[in-house]
């Protein structure tokens, strides 16, 4: 699946661009506000305890994704990598290396 910035994911879905549609299974959500994922998703998607899960909004709906960093400048998910707490993609870094000379 490509990924998208937040602000685009409405603009795909509403496209049809990304096929999205229910699997059949409902949940409710606890006192906490927590649901549970059904094994075979959690499965299918290699999400395992302890993985972070990045929550997205759309318009009226809420999109749970694998979390994957994006870049501090530029918002890319592509080859970004950690720095001192920051996360920068090659991109940027060779923009950033340009200024250093």
């Amino acid at each position: 699946m490509t990924n998208f910035v937040e602000s685009d994911i409405g603009r795909y879905i509403e496209s049809g661009e990304i096929n999205v549609r229910p699997i059949g299974v409902v949940r409710k959500v606890d006192q906490l506000g927590r649901i549970v994922l059904p094994k075979s998703l959690r499965k299918k998607f290699s999400m395992n305890e302890g993985d972070p899960i990045e929550i997205v909004v759309t318009g009226e709906q809420i999109i749970l994704e694998k979390y994957k960093p994006r870049c501090s400048f530029c918002n890319s998910q592509e080859n970004v990598h950690d720095f001192k707490d920051k996360h920068i993609c090659v991109g940027c870094l060779a923009e950033l290396k340009q200024y250093s000379k």
